[in-house]
């Protein structure tokens, strides 16, 4: 099993939110859609600009948490060097 660890926006430089899953293209559709309730709703997050995958479940809540704890401009750098025009990545999800 794969688990990955996820950035949805808003926008280019909009709010960001990480996450991890074992399944991205169920999550990210979820997100959305509006199907999860909280931050990723209120603050129309739909738009998947980074992931990458973990070989473990705790692998990947480690990831998140880093990720969670690092400053704003890190993870601008981070989505920036792997999806410079901020496209969504949801149609690329096989």
């Amino acid at each position: 099993m794969t688990f990955f660890v996820y950035i949805m926006t808003n926008r280019k430089h909009g709010t960001l939110y990480v996450g991890h899953t074992d399944n991205i293209q169920r999550r990210t559709h979820e997100h959305r859609t509006g199907q999860v309730q909280g931050f990723t709703k209120s603050n129309g997050l739909g738009q998947l600009v980074y992931a990458e995958t973990c070989a473990t479940r705790e692998e990947a809540r480690q990831r998140e948490q880093q990720l969670k704890n690092w400053q704003r401009s890190w993870k601008i750098q981070l989505i920036e060097e792997a999806n410079p025009d901020w496209q969504d990545l949801f149609d690329t999800l096989q």
